[in-house]
């Protein structure tokens, strides 16, 4: 029988040459449970003695019940956690990485593989190892993540990718004020993943096709495996040295990550749009379905003429849209401020400085699967301002009526449909952290 969890110490591995001791790390996501248990088992069986497997099932997360589900070799563990707030952050906090802690003190524990119940995505994990304190420290001096696999299921990803559908309309929200969707989880997830486990079979080959060209535009150098008869050890070794492992992006980081091809195949398509011309803040809220209509995925960082300071983030899955704040534009700042800026951020913007707009500019990443790129790319120039409106100068801009002035969530509440409970993803890292990244 295994060490019971949380005693001992961890010991260097043999043959390592002594620099990281951390205890690997595998995080699998999914949106179907059980699609996601068979593939974390995959990866427990390269070596079951020494691999434990955790899962928290949130389904009644609502209620202040979480399951803990612990596999260690033969021992199982199973506990019902109580929690005074049933929320997925205190989850996190109060027994998901202090179990973590202990699990990486046990002699017998080489490899930890976490298995994300279906409302959670890999990115808010991460975020969580490398930056909430427990005990003193965080987690990512404890662990290091080896990889980050998405499960996909062929028959119905693509649908769920572009849909409306709410994690709360199928029973999979994490807390009673969740209104994420579906394409919101399924897209984060494989956007996310170092490596993609491919399950069930499409309808037909076009279907195939198409959904495997999306995957290859939001994760372009993540290998792929097939859940029926999955060789994990292959997997992994096909991940590129180069693939993040939990690295965050920030809202100024690149957004082509892995360089997708920027050629259409079977419909599916990339666009780039990049202009140095501020945006009017009205035209652009009413070109904003153009972001949504047949399209997968939109991230990236505007800026609009009423507000010549900030960045905004735009993030789309699916048929929803979130826009916020980004922090501000290094233009806006002055010199001394720069240190408090990463370095990486200054050479990019130092690469593309104009001697009249800064570093501000328009650059987004658009994934159509059923739109037209020209169509997209037309109704986003229009939105510009116009020459007239260019010599009218700022103090003109600034009384624009600016429908971004605050958290901005499509569809509008006056559509009717409720707005978010959060910013995207790469807002919410740009609020947290004051835009300094």
């Amino acid at each position: 029988m295994p060490t019971e969890f949380g005693v001992g110490m961890h010991t260097e591995p043999s043959g390592a040459a002594g620099t990281d001791r951390r205890v690997p790390l595998v995080v699998v996501s999914g949106i179907h449970e059980e699609q996601v248990a068979r593939a974390a088992e995959a990866v427990r069986a390269r070596d079951a003695a020494r691999t434990v497997v955790v899962q928290h099932d949130l389904r009644e997360i609502s209620q202040g019940v979480v399951r803990r589900h612990v596999r260690h070799g033969d021992h199982e563990q199973l506990a019902v956690l109580e929690l005074v707030h049933g929320c997925v952050s205190c989850t996190l906090r109060e027994d998901f990485l202090p179990l973590l802690r202990r699990l990486c003190a046990a002699p017998d524990v080489e490899r930890i593989v976490v298995r994300l119940d279906p409302a959670l995505e890999p990115e808010a994990i991460c975020w969580a190892l490398q930056h909430v304190v427990v005990d003193g420290g965080t987690l990512d001096t404890d662990v290091a993540v080896e990889a980050v696999i998405a499960v996909v299921d062929r028959p119905s990803w693509l649908s769920d990718a572009s849909g409306e559908d709410e994690l709360a309309e199928r029973g999979l929200a994490g807390s009673p004020d969740d209104e994420r969707t579906v394409a919101q989880v399924v897209v984060g997830q494989v956007e996310f993943a170092d490596a993609v486990v491919l399950a069930g079979e499409a309808e037909d080959r076009w279907q195939e096709v198409r959904t495997e060209a999306v995957i290859s535009r939001l994760t372009p150098t993540a290998p792929r495996g097939h859940l029926d008869g999955l060789d994990p050890a292959d997997l992994l070794a096909r991940v590129p040295a180069e693939a993040r492992r939990g690295r965050i992006d920030w809202p100024h980081g690149p957004l082509l990550r892995g360089q997708p091809s920027l050629e259409s195949e079977a419909g599916v398509c990339v666009v780039l749009f990049e202009e140095r011309r501020p945006f009017h803040p009205q035209r652009l809220h009413e070109v904003l379905d153009v972001l949504l209509d047949g399209v997968v995925r939109t991230r990236g960082r505007a800026w609009v003429a009423s507000q010549p300071g900030a960045a905004l983030w735009l993030e789309s899955a699916g048929g929803g849209l979130n826009v916020g704040h980004a922090g501000p534009w290094l233009a806006a700042l002055d010199t001394a401020q720069w240190d408090e800026v990463s370095a990486e951020r200054q050479v990019r913007a130092s690469l593309n400085w104009d001697d009249y707009y800064g570093d501000r500019m328009q650059e987004l990443v658009v994934i159509a699967h059923e739109a037209d790129p020209r169509e997209i790319t037309r109704a986003l120039r229009s939105a510009l301002l116009t020459d007239a409106e260019i010599a009218e100068g700022e103090a003109v801009w600034a009384g624009y009526e600016d429908p971004f002035g605050e958290w901005h969530t499509d569809p509008c509440p006056d559509m009717g449909a409720g707005t978010g409970s959060e910013p995207a993803t790469g807002s919410a890292d740009a609020a947290r952290d004051g835009g300094k990244q």
